[in-house]
């Protein structure tokens, strides 16, 4: 357990990405195999839980729901949608896509299925995995991300990946007692990777997550927040986390980040509170923990920061609710 009680600004480990990724996990997995006949083209909606692909063999192009853009993939390319928006994969830009949810699976193991995408195997297959992460979509940290993250050439950029795949491929195909839960730590494991490969190989951002996690003084004020995600941080005491001034460390968090400290704070503590509400605590027990004096004023800085009040998401528990409604909320 970190110890947070003294002033040291070097209290956290100097690798913030092992922390932030320590605080983002996959709570579940859902992975599937398709060897779809050509030509083919799949429709993925929209969902909490987010999504990656990887192109064992042939090639397939992406695009992203609104978006006129397709994103190219071939063989040993893999691709992850943290916030599962939705999309398209295909053979091809032309074709026309058939929903997922209209394709038949028959399941292999726990959590593992094999996707009925077309009646006659194809030269292409795909691994396709939904991946219920311990944050949800909203959450700052996920919405610090792009919406598309690629790996290509993992076998170059990373070569742990390719051997992280055929594990998985040898679990599915083997069918062994236990496959499931090894699946779901291999993917677990899978993501982290890329996630990794991404920060380090990606394009050179100048802001936001890959910019924060390059930074080790703005870095280990994230992983602070995130580690104690209930806790009211005031300004200062995240200056002393990263060592400056309250000016110099407000200045430098805006400046990477995209946002100020205080905002920042105050958006990861509201979607801590929707996580909560979720799973069924009383808002004025969540009013309690985040050291609020009543349930009013707690459920007004929640409505401000997330858009809804805390009664739109006690009801809502189980179903999808699109960002775009949750603007129109505000």
């Amino acid at each position: 357990m970190l110890d947070h009680s003294s002033n040291s600004p070097f209290e956290l480990p100097s690798d913030p990405l092992s922390e932030m990724l320590r605080g983002l996990r996959l709570d579940g997995v859902e992975y599937g195999r398709c060897r779809p006949a050509s030509p083919w083209a799949t429709a993925f909606p929209a969902q909490e839980a987010a999504r990656f692909h990887f192109i064992q063999s042939g090639s397939a192009v992406l695009r992203l729901q609104g978006q006129s853009d397709w994103l190219q993939l071939k063989a040993g390319d893999a691709v992850l949608v943290p916030r599962g928006d939705a999309h398209v994969v295909a053979e091809y830009p032309d074709v026309p896509p058939v929903p997922f949810e209209r394709y038949g699976r028959t399941k292999i193991c726990s959590g593992v299925y094999d996707v009925k995408c077309q009646e006659r195997p194809g030269e292409t297959q795909i691994f396709n995995g939904s991946l219920r992460f311990n944050l949800d979509r909203l959450h700052p940290l996920l919405q610090m991300m792009p919406d598309v993250m690629t790996t290509t050439d993992l076998a170059r950029s990373e070569p742990t990946i390719p051997h992280l795949l055929d594990a998985m491929a040898r679990e599915v195909d083997m069918d062994r007692v236990g496959a499931g839960g090894i699946l779901a730590r291999l993917a677990d494991v899978l993501m982290a990777t890329m996630i990794r490969t991404w920060v380090e190989h990606g394009c050179g951002e100048t802001n936001g997550w890959i910019a924060a996690v390059r930074s080790p003084d703005v870095g280990r004020v994230l992983a602070a927040i995130h580690l104690e995600p209930e806790r009211d941080w005031s300004v200062a005491e995240l200056a002393r986390q990263m060592g400056a001034s309250r000016s110099g460390f407000a200045e430098r968090f805006a400046k990477v980040v995209g946002e100020t400290p205080a905002r920042y704070v105050a958006r990861v503590r509201m979607h801590q509170a929707r996580l909560w509400l979720k799973e069924g605590t009383r808002v004025s027990v969540i009013a309690d923990r985040l050291g609020y004096d009543a349930e009013a004023s707690f459920s007004r800085a929640f409505k401000r920061i997330i858009g809804a009040p805390p009664s739109h998401f006690r009801s809502r528990t189980d179903e999808f609710v699109p960002v775009a409604e949750l603007m129109a909320a505000e």
